[in-house]
């Protein structure tokens, strides 16, 4: 697994959050840096664990410079019901349908499991990969260090 080359640009894409409603990556152009973490399945224990970490720092993670989304190839409706049972208020994303087609295309998506890698990407406000890392499905990621990057990419 290569990951997208860093400084080239996101692959933009538009799917839609625990609501239903759409989300479009380039909406954020010009305005905002995006962390989009990429993560196995909602409710399973790693997962869990770090969309937790992330909402109990959501405030310092969303900012008029940054947004957080986290991507999965769950149906909005298992999203809904995860995001309701863990009070998870930031955008969470269904890449079920063209099952992981967003996923495929920031070359994270494991065919063996039909999955999401655990996998995360900065986007800068121009809409370029400024960092990445990804990591073994039983390893959590280092949320200080996704601040940290989330951070520079919002003051660049």
């Amino acid at each position: 697994m290569s990951g997208l080359a860093i400084g080239g640009p996101a692959p933009d894409f538009t799917l839609r959050d625990q609501f239903g409603q759409d989300v479009t990556l380039s909406s954020y152009r010009g305005s905002k840096a995006v962390a989009l973490l990429f993560y196995p399945a909602a409710f399973s224990g790693v997962c869990t664990g770090e969309m937790a970490g992330i909402r109990d720092r959501l405030d310092e993670f969303l900012t008029f410079d940054t947004e957080v989304i986290g991507i999965s190839c769950d149906p909005i409706y298992a999203l809904r019901v995860f995001a309701d049972t863990d009070g998870l208020n930031f955008p969470l994303l269904s890449d079920f349908w063209p099952h992981g087609e967003v996923t495929r295309a920031y070359d994270v998506f494991d065919e063996s499991k039909g999955t999401p890698r655990r996998s995360s990407y900065v986007i800068d406000r121009d809409g370029r990969v400024r960092w990445s890392v990804h990591h073994a499905s039983a390893d959590g990621r280092d949320l200080d260090e996704h601040l940290r990057q989330l951070r520079a990419a919002a003051e660049s």
